[in-house]
């Protein structure tokens, strides 16, 4: 499985690394748990929008810094090339849902 990341998710991935220090470590064990699932194996993954080409997935990513709370993470997932794109992540507490706008226009640009 090869894994990509928008900009603003590289910005907002370092900016709450900073607060949440286990997150690089739990995005690994995100990545190895979509890696062998893509679409998820459970009620924490959801399927917000889909195409012939790929599908937007909403997705809990399980904090150990956090206790209990979780993050929430947004991606692309293309079945043809077997690949991930991550679009969006933030803390639940700070924004209530994704932000519809940036996948409208990251859908624009594929």
């Amino acid at each position: 499985m090869n894994f990509n990341e928008l900009p603003e998710f590289q910005k907002e991935l370092k900016w709450l690394g900073k607060k949440y220090k286990s997150l690089l470590n739990d995005l690994q064990e995100f990545r190895n748990v979509v890696s062998a699932v893509p679409l998820g194996n459970s009620k924490h993954f959801n399927v917000i929008m889909q195409t012939e080409v790929l599908h937007i997935i909403k997705a809990r990513l399980f904090c150990r810094y956090l206790k209990g709370t979780s993050l929430r993470i947004i991606y692309a997932y293309f079945k043809q090339n077997q690949q991930i794109e991550f679009i969006e992540l933030y803390y639940k507490g700070d924004k209530e849902n994704e932000d519809r706008e940036r996948i409208k226009k990251y859908l624009k640009n594929q």
